[in-house]
């Protein structure tokens, strides 16, 4: 590998890590606010089919699919949750679940979500 090569390697990795730290740390700057709001968000639009109990649409759904107890935590307990594929599914909708629209859940919510999802004020 030449000199060059490997500075061009180095300066790349110290890029991706940055970028890595300054993600993790606008996340970690969620306010009590935000929090709040997307809490709201999800209590409006998200628990009606994700929350706790029977008759819930999206919980059921998994518990069907998962019929052999490896079903995964309700969306609010998880910690594996992916803000760029909640932003996805809210948008585009998958299987049975519908396309929310920016008239329904504004980015400004959508970010709130996004947030109380993945706990970022962690």
């Amino acid at each position: 590998m030449s000199g060059n090569l490997v500075l061009k390697s180095i300066s790349f990795l110290s890029f991706a890590m940055l970028l890595s730290l300054l993600q993790a740390a606008t996340g970690l700057a969620a306010s009590s606010g935000e929090m709040a709001q997307g809490h709201a968000v999800f209590d409006h639009w998200c628990a009606p089919c994700h929350g706790a109990g029977k008759g819930k649409p999206g919980t059921d759904a998994l518990a069907a699919k998962y019929a052999d107890g490896s079903e995964p935590a309700l969306l609010e307990q998880r910690t594996d949750l992916d803000p760029v594929i909640i932003e996805a599914m809210v948008r585009h909708g998958v299987s049975i679940m519908p396309i929310f629209r920016k008239t329904e859940i504004s980015d400004a919510d959508m970010r709130a979500l996004v947030v109380y999802l993945t706990k970022r004020h962690r």
